[in-house]
């Protein structure tokens, strides 16, 4: 018997032991707990988080462009004041 085949062995045993033993209905119960406490929190999905960000890197885009031009404007609308007395 080869290393790869007595892990393989192994680790289907194991795998066995956990699904016949009460540590399989702890991790069920674990799970649904911790899918009812989330459900409760006021979160967001990685998904809505990524469309939050792409629209946030737009916006601050935009309003960096109108902030140079609006500067740009400022400065043109500004009174020249090259009147040396």
């Amino acid at each position: 018997m080869d290393m790869n085949t007595f892990f393989n062995d192994l680790q289907n045993k194991i795998s066995q032991a956990v699904q016949n033993s009460p540590a399989k209905d702890i991790e069920k119960n674990v799970k649904s707990m911790m899918t009812q406490g989330f459900s409760k929190l006021d979160l967001v999905t990685r998904e809505e988080f990524d469309v939050q960000t792409q629209v946030l890197a737009k916006t601050r885009a935009k309003l960096e462009t109108l902030e140079t031009r609006l500067a740009e404007l400022e400065a043109k609308a500004a009174p020249k004041s090259d009147i040396i007395i």
